[in-house]
């Protein structure tokens, strides 16, 4: 299995605020379609058992997601599981929020398989980087839309 990619982000809005948007799962739309595309939500509007279907662009490819959440601590952490791959490929992606000492909240993301096709195997570092870049980017967007999202 690939190992785990984490990115981070520290934003100044305090982590319940925080929590409370992420944990809307049509919040992450707007900081995702860059590489997540073309969304429509099904269950409940946030918390566990929100589901989301997406398209993925990442790496140039078009591919079927389907995300819900399926854990969620308040205000640390929230858990989703992704399924691609025509079921090949699950995975988890786990946002961590930690206060910080002057305040505001770390963001970490973490993407992690449970399983995973052999050509992601294979090209695990090229999958890693893609998959870093863009969740990196992600991380950056959310941090500049916070502000007007929390208010």
């Amino acid at each position: 299995m690939p190992k785990p990619v984490t990115v981070t982000v520290d934003v100044d809005q305090p982590r319940p605020e925080v929590f409370a948007f992420l944990d809307v799962l049509s919040n992450h739309e707007p900081f995702t379609d860059h590489v997540l595309v073309d969304w429509t939500y099904s269950g409940p509007d946030r918390g566990v058992g929100s589901r989301a279907s997406v398209v993925s662009t990442a790496g140039g490819r078009k591919e079927a997601v389907e995300i819900e959440v399926i854990d969620a601590v308040t205000p640390a952490q929230i858990v989703e599981r992704n399924v691609s791959a025509k079921g090949k490929r699950v995975g988890h992606g786990t946002y961590d929020l930690a206060e910080l000492p002057g305040g505001g909240t770390r963001i970490s993301f973490t993407y992690s398989w449970e399983q995973a096709p052999l050509a992601d195997r294979a090209l695990a570092p090229l999958v890693r980087m893609v998959l870093r870049r863009s969740n990196q980017r992600a991380m950056q967007r959310l941090a500049e839309q916070l502000p007007q999202a929390v208010r």
